[in-house]
């Protein structure tokens, strides 16, 4: 079974803001409203993820 690549990419970028996340509530003097904006973008890619993960796979 090979992994879809816009699944894989959209994985890479769920880890990307994940990190990014967690770097703008470390840094002192971070803006909450970015965080608030990155967690938003990640909660995106999640669901566009789960909703590619539910679509039937069609045999070619």
């Amino acid at each position: 079974m090979s992994v879809n690549p816009h699944i894989f990419r959209l994985t890479e970028l769920h880890r990307r803001l994940d990190d990014a996340v967690r770097r703008e509530a470390r840094r002192r003097g971070g803006d909450p409203f970015r965080v608030l904006r990155l967690k938003k973008l990640k909660l995106a890619v999640k669901d566009r993820i789960a909703s590619l993960m539910r679509r039937p796979v069609h045999a070619r």
